[in-house]
């Protein structure tokens, strides 16, 4: 035990769910102290009557219980004050978000723990993932439930270790199933509600990740304790470094796929901006950039530093990255020469942090797919090409000129053929003959004898003036077929990469028009597309800025004798024409698949007519006709003078002739329901229900139905049509009580999951196999286990289909322990609607 001025520690076992083992493992923890002679007493536990709890608590001194009245009842709660008479090293306390009885000394047990830490004592305690205040909303969107017994974060962020209890939520269900958690009588609500697979794993994550964060801030606490500036790469930790340039989307997706590699990675944006603004990006991008961000899983920092390199390595080391990520260079090979880039200044300096160069579209040396390329050069580079055809031979040859003894006639033609390659390399062929030609006059006037004119004195020095320029010309004319060779490739590339594309789509996708037009907007660089007919003013699908007949399309192609494909502005070149009539192609295949799928659709709907036909005229053949002739007798015998009958034979006779009837009228009522709802005819009127009253109000008429247990909150509404919610839970209610035996009981219960309710009925009758879950819905349906002279299989059938009209679903799956349980999922009413 601390001293009086000394704060006891505080020890949280923390689960994801009730039942994980935080209870036993704090109590073996005291166990193993008070084997080494540590005084340690019970608090507070609460064993919920399971056998190893309550053997770990027997070897413990146990501190009595304060007792208060409260209306009309005595609470047992932790007595503070006897603890704090008692001052024990070591204080065992259950519950750390339970709420006192009012009256107590504090509102709240973790304040009583934080009396007992001032007071110097060491507490041990117990806490659910969902009691954490900060993650209330979050629990609640998970299982449905809020708790209203919460603790601040800060007092188990605060304590001195925090362990987590962790059980695998098939192995928790097992425990559950088994008794070892709550008693029998609620352990199949639990497994239903609460403790669903789905629910136990999110929780489970939940602790992992919010331990793992108190985790990460415990390390950062140490390194900078410990003045650690290297990186631990204890997770997948890695930054992106975005310009804010068109490529930045592309080094996001690639940051978010190498994070997703290894459970808990994770990955960061980053911005750098520098000191003076001049460079930053405006406020709309830096906007997209973080929702960007967010949508692949990221978070996005900004920083400020007039050196991006030192920027992204600082930020990289501060937060423990092991990995950046850069977009390769997109500036040329001249500038980078002269002054390295961001990405080479990166590596140089990166030390234990590896280094992505990720390259993309508007990388140096690489061009867009789908954006098309001009073959002929920009207006600009051809003036660029003749300002430089005529500047640099002219300045090469006046340096030569005042170099003149240094250097003799060969050395002076093969530098101006430098400068005639030069020229064809920035401005293409025609600023190549100009510099070929103007190099060849100068060549002449300058350096050849007779210097300063025209005239040649040696043949063999005017053939080579000749060759000179038709050797420049030469060049040049090669230079310029292999930059349209190379625009050819990148088109044809394109145009392979757009039909594999198309190819793929065709083999996996459906038939969505709108996604095939996209594509051809995204590749043809148009406004809008459209599938139009030809004969009338009608669009089939459109997207974008689309024609609306053929008249006003920039370009189309037919893809039938009645539509059309057209697009509206971008320039299409003439040999992008096949590519345009390959997407037509595609649409007429899609069209055709759609109409082969309607088709199929029809040919399923007729069989399913037949079938119907087939089977109702079997039920009004058998089961129709059996209430009928019960009838028919009944009355004859009443009817009848040649037997006289005793009062309780016509009273037997009345009761056969009205049980016939209400069968004949529930068969019919099907039979109708079952016809409405085949022919779409069904309309639901949906308005706020009380679920407790319509489960009552249905099941009420039930024969047995005292043996149905509903345990549904009073105040629960569900948005549904209250008729025909009565007639679907008056046909699960009906088919449960058939089928459970007459000792057991039904339970109804429901649970809010999100904005919908389950309402479950469970009977404990003989079930079915798994394979038949699905096919008890089929209407005429009845398998092995119904009595084939009572109905025609339309109940079941029924209630899915009135289900569906209101907006929920029905499914089956098998009850805990034998029998069938039936989940109806509705939308849950809120406040807003009426």
């Amino acid at each position: 035990m601390g001293t009086a001025n000394e704060r006891g520690t505080l020890r949280v076992y923390l689960g994801a769910a009730p039942g994980v083992g935080k209870t036993f493992k704090m109590l073996d923890e005291g166990n193993r102290r008070l084997a080494r002679g540590t005084d340690v007493v019970v608090g507070f536990v609460e064993t919920h009557g399971r056998a190893h709890t309550i053997d770990a608590v027997a070897g413990l001194e146990v501190v009595p219980r304060a007792r208060r009245q409260y209306r009309g009842t005595v609470q047992e709660e932790l007595d503070l004050d006897a603890i704090l008479e008692r001052r024990p090293a070591v204080v065992l306390v259950d519950e750390l978000a339970h709420t006192n009885v009012p009256g107590s000394r504090h509102e709240k047990r973790w304040q009583d723990v934080e009396a007992l830490r001032d007071a110097g004592i060491d507490v041990i305690t117990t806490v659910n993932i969902q009691h954490l205040e900060s993650l209330n909303d979050v629990t609640e969107s998970i299982t449905g439930v809020r708790q209203r017994e919460t603790v601040p974060d800060e007092v188990v962020r605060g304590a001195d270790q925090i362990e987590l209890v962790d059980m695998s939520p098939q192995a928790l269900r097992r425990r559950l199933a088994h008794g070892n958690v709550y008693a029998a009588e609620k352990v199949d609500a639990a497994l239903h509600h609460y403790f669903r697979e789905g629910n136990l794993t999110a929780l489970r994550e939940l602790a992992l990740l919010w331990l793992a964060d108190r985790v990460d801030e415990g390390m950062d606490r140490y390194r900078e304790e410990h003045r650690i500036t290297g990186t631990w790469a204890t997770r997948e930790r890695i930054v992106a470094a975005v310009t804010g340039g068109p490529e930045s989307a592309t080094l996001m997706r690639r940051a978010a796929r190498i994070a997703s590699r290894r459970a808990g990675g994770e990955w960061l944006a980053l911005y750098v901006t520098r000191h003076d603004g001049l460079s930053s990006i405006s406020p709309d991008r830096l906007t997209q950039l973080r929702a960007k961000t967010e949508e692949l899983g990221g978070t996005f920092h900004t920083v400020v530093g007039d050196d991006a390199a030192e920027a992204i390595l600082a930020f990289a080391r501060a937060e423990n990255a092991d990995q950046v990520i850069i977009g390769a260079s997109r500036r040329g090979r001249l500038s980078t020469l002269l002054r390295p880039g961001i990405g080479e200044r990166v590596i140089s300096a990166s030390g234990d942090v590896d280094v992505h160069i990720v390259t993309h579209d508007h990388a140096r040396g690489r061009g867009s797919a789908s954006q098309r390329p001009d073959p002929a050069l920009s207006p600009r580079r051809r003036a660029v090409g003749f300002a430089f055809a005529v500047l640099a031979p002219s300045l090469l040859s006046l340096l030569l000129w005042w170099t003149d003894s240094l250097h003799g006639l060969p050395s002076e033609a093969m530098l101006l053929m430098t400068v005639v390659v030069a020229t064809a390399l920035i401005g293409g062929l025609w600023p190549a003959v100009l510099s070929a030609v103007l190099s060849g006059v100068l060549l002449n006037v300058l350096f050849t004898p007779p210097r300063y004119t025209l005239t040649v004195a040696e043949p063999e020095n005017a053939a080579a003036l000749v060759l000179f320029v038709l050797v420049g010309i030469a060049v040049a004319s090669v230079v310029g077929i292999a930059a349209r060779r190379a625009v050819e490739a990148r088109r044809a590339r394109a145009e392979a990469d757009s039909l594999t594309v198309l190819a793929h789509t065709l083999l996996t996708s459906g038939h969505d028009l709108r996604a095939l037009l996209t594509s051809a907007v995204e590749l043809f660089g148009a406004d809008g597309a459209a599938v139009l007919r030809t004969d009338g003013p009608e669009i089939v699908a459109a997207v974008g800025d689309a024609p609306t007949s053929p008249e006003n399309a920039t370009t189309s192609t037919s893809i039938d004798d009645r539509t059309v494909l057209a697009l509206r502005g971008g320039a299409q070149h003439a040999d992008e024409r096949g590519l345009l009539n390959a997407y037509a192609a595609y649409a007429k295949v899609m069209a055709d698949r759609s109409l082969a799928q309607e088709a199929e659709v029809d040919r399923h709907r007729l069989e399913e007519a037949n079938r119907t036909r087939t089977a109702l005229l079997a039920a009004v053949s058998h089961d129709l006709r059996s209430p009928l002739a019960a009838i028919k007798v009944a009355v004859a015998s009443l009817r009848g003078t040649s037997v006289t009958f005793s009062p309780e034979d016509e009273a037997a006779l009345l009761e056969t002739i009205e049980e016939s009837t209400d069968r004949l009228t529930a068969l019919v009522t099907n039979l109708l329901d079952m016809s409405r709802i085949q022919a779409g005819a069904v309309t639901a009127h949906p308005s706020v229900v009380g679920l407790e009253d319509a489960v009552l109000s249905a099941l009420a008429p039930l024969e047995s139905g005292e043996r149905i247990r509903v345990d549904v909150a009073p105040d629960l509404d569900v948005l549904a049509d209250p008729g025909l919610l009565e007639r679907v839970l008056a046909n699960i209610g009906e088919n449960a009580v058939k089928y459970t035996p007459a000792d057991t009981p039904i339970r109804v219960d429901a649970a809010v999951v999100g904005g919908r309710v389950t309402l479950r009925v469970a009977d404990t009758g003989p079930g079915i196999g798994d394979g038949d879950l699905e096919r008890i819905f089929a209407p005429f349906q009845r398998l092995g286990d119904v009595p084939g002279q009572d109905g025609v299989g339309l109940g079941l059938a029924v209630a899915r289909g009135l289900t569906e009209a209101m907006g929920g679903t029905i499914a089956t799956e098998p009850t805990p322990g034998g029998g069938l349980t039936f989940a109806i999922d509705l939308p849950r009413a809120t406040e807003e609607q009426p």
